[in-house]
């Protein structure tokens, strides 16, 4: 009796040890297994880094994270991905060293040129600065010809930029930074080489391209700055050229505005009164464009300020979010799109 009792023990004893290693199992299964985002969520996550939302203090916009949608949920994602994933991350840090490296080179020689000589200085810098943004356009009226591009956004904004640096080029030259032949013959030179090199640029990378934008107009920025902490009394005490009264203070802003991604229209409405009201001004207006390339370096990523209302920042609304099936990223990623919308084309012929 007590035998048969020991064995019935023994069994059930061995049962529940098998049934709470199947548990066991099944919990770590169930711990290790994570559902996909939703789109909603996804989306989400594309809007935090989307320029419309940026504030004043943040100064940044993580590359890394300009495509969202490509980093999986699940621990045990597949071995492509995670490579594919180091080797973007690579490619970016390698593009933003070229970026570096080519526009502390510009510097030095700059500050060899012009030590003391800063409204010559300041006139190449607006004089090479607006030339990104015509290498731009015309890669984006490129594709927007071969029907590769559906987004008038980056276009006005662009042009917006360009406006911009142009009425920044006009007072350097009206208070006589291009007195001297060889700052012109330096600054056009310039510009015109940097022009190629932007377009070459924008058609392979349209981030690394961005990026060295960036890299030009915080260098501006810093180079205005240190001006102002330098002459600012001086500066107050000197008249502002009509060109920049013009400009800030004239009746039609519609422009003014639109570069300024970061902002709303009609919340920043300058007032010039000297010639350090001038450069405090383009120092700002530099800080601005920054924010701008730096949203531009996730795909998708720009809106014009004036296609939304206060009630759209914050992103509530998708819509907005969603790049559009057209645009693409570089010429290498248009031409993949295009031949992936005429193949089904071809097989139903």
């Amino acid at each position: 009796m007590m035998t048969t009792l020991s064995q019935t023990v023994s069994v059930f004893s061995n049962k529940a040890i098998n049934l709470k290693s199947v548990a066991s199992f099944n919990t770590v299964k169930t711990l290790r297994f994570n559902p996909p985002s939703s789109p909603r969520s996804l989306s989400r996550k594309f809007c935090r880094v989307q320029a419309t939302i940026l504030q004043d203090e943040e100064e940044k916009v993580v590359v890394e994270e300009s495509s969202p949608l490509k980093n999986f949920p699940n621990d045990d994602e597949p071995p492509e991905t995670g490579s594919a994933t180091a080797l973007e991350k690579w490619v970016i840090k390698f593009e933003q060293s070229v970026n570096i490296l080519l526009t502390e080179s510009v510097i030095i020689v700059l500050d060899a040129l012009y030590r003391d000589r800063d409204y010559a200085r300041f006139f190449v810098l607006e004089t090479i600065a607006r030339v990104p943004y015509f290498a731009f356009i015309s890669v984006l009226h490129m594709y927007e010809s071969f029907g590769w591009w559906r987004r008038a956004d980056y276009l006005k904004v662009h042009f917006a930029e360009s406006w911009n640096e142009m009425h920044h080029l006009l007072i350097m030259e009206e208070l006589g930074g291009n007195a001297w032949w060889f700052d012109r013959f330096l600054a056009q030179h310039i510009a015109v080489a940097y022009y190629f090199v932007t377009v070459f640029m924008y058609v392979i990378s349209p981030r690394m391209a961005y990026h060295f934008s960036e890299c030009v107009e915080s260098h501006a920025f810093e180079t205005y700055d240190k001006f102002i902490k330098a002459q600012g009394e001086k500066l107050k005490k000197m008249p502002a050229p009509a060109v920049a009264i013009k400009y800030y203070t004239g009746g039609d802003l519609y422009l003014f505005d639109e570069f300024q991604t970061a902002r709303l229209p009609n919340s920043r409405r300058p007032k010039i009164e000297n010639l350090y009201d001038v450069f405090l001004n383009i120092r700002d207006d530099e800080a601005e464009h920054c924010k701008t390339m730096k949203a531009c370096q996730t795909h998708g990523n720009l809106r014009s300020p004036h296609s939304y209302s206060e009630d759209d920042f914050g992103c509530e609304d998708e819509s907005g979010c969603i790049v559009a099936q057209a645009d693409c990223e570089g010429i290498v990623d248009c031409i993949k799109k295009a031949v992936a919308v005429s193949t089904p084309r071809v097989k139903q012929n």
